[in-house]
């Protein structure tokens, strides 16, 4: 059997709430897919997230998108820790202790400055608890690096999908910008395609 992508190896343990595909963390039930492609070291992911999660919330709450998140270990090489893929590994932990979006919010309220070391993982576990992640069992999956495999394998699958850069959206597999105006604009029309 030849392929013409090249194999990425699956991870050990994929994160509760993984997409089918387990290269996300799906937030949401409704029938139009939303893909964000993010990275939690990026400052535009940070920008992104201020001006757009509001609406992406909006529409998760009202049963119109599925979002996936898929928090990339993109920009490891502009921190001293691999910053990047443990945040992603963290977010995981985060997903397993059913508070996901609470976490990826508490990440980008206190990114680190790029071209550091970033947050430690005890800072990881801190944030952590300050959004209801008490269970020692986070931390256990922080200190350990549970996700990393993992975050490698949502990286490697993103970059096989064609993103380039955080942030990267797509709606119903098609990218569009990451404006709250062009993801809403293509969230109804994809609406209106399934007769929603």
């Amino acid at each position: 059997m030849s392929t013409q992508t090249p194999h990425i190896s699956s991870p050990s343990r994929v994160p509760a709430h993984a997409s089918p595909s387990g290269d996300g963390i799906v937030v949401g039930a409704g029938p139009v897919q939303v893909d964000a492609f993010i990275d939690f070291l990026c400052p535009f992911c940070k920008q992104f997230e201020g001006r757009t999660g509001p609406l992406l919330d909006e529409l998760v709450a009202d049963e119109a998108i599925s979002l996936v998140y898929h928090p990339m270990g993109f920009l490891d090489g502009l921190s001293t820790t691999r910053y990047s893929s443990r945040a992603s590994a963290a977010s995981g932990c985060a997903s397993d202790g059913g508070h996901f979006m609470e976490y990826l919010y508490a990440l980008f309220a206190n990114q680190p400055p790029e071209g550091g070391p970033g947050l430690s993982d005890d800072e990881l576990v801190e944030l952590g608890l300050a959004v209801g992640l008490a269970d020692s069992s986070f931390a256990a999956c922080v200190r350990q690096g549970v996700y990393l495999d993992w975050s490698s394998y949502v990286t490697a699958t993103a970059v096989q999908r064609g993103v380039g850069g955080t942030p990267t959206v797509a709606v119903q597999g098609t990218p569009v910008p990451a404006s709250p105006q062009t993801i809403l604009v293509a969230v109804r029309a994809a609406l209106a395609d399934a007769g929603g």
